[in-house]
């Protein structure tokens, strides 16, 4: 399973409505491939949407994601007019690093 983030601009003075989270996720279907989406709020003019996907690759997750945020942006209306900025799998932080030991 991968996370692929994408990442969306919306148009200035536009504001996510409080219920994205529910449009975006009722808005899944299973031909996008996602197991499960999550949507941050990043600023007032800024969302992520995190993709959890089943894909043989990278590549393909990646791929994926980008459709299915494409096929998001024509069907919630909510999101008809943002733009997509980026996209891709967000780094793990160094606390999964091995630690020496004293």
């Amino acid at each position: 399973m991968y996370l692929v983030h994408t990442y969306l601009e919306l148009p200035y003075g536009d504001e996510p409505p409080p219920n994205i989270r529910t449009l975006v996720r009722a808005a899944i279907v299973p031909r996008d491939g996602v197991e499960h989406v999550a949507v941050h709020t990043v600023s007032a003019v800024e969302l992520t949407l995190g993709f959890y996907l089943l894909a043989d690759t990278l590549e393909e997750a990646e791929e994926r994601a980008v459709r299915a945020t494409r096929r998001l942006l024509r069907v919630v209306p909510q999101l008809a007019g943002a733009r997509p900025t980026g996209a891709g799998v967000p780094l793990m932080p160094l606390a999964f690093e091995p630690q020496p030991v004293d």
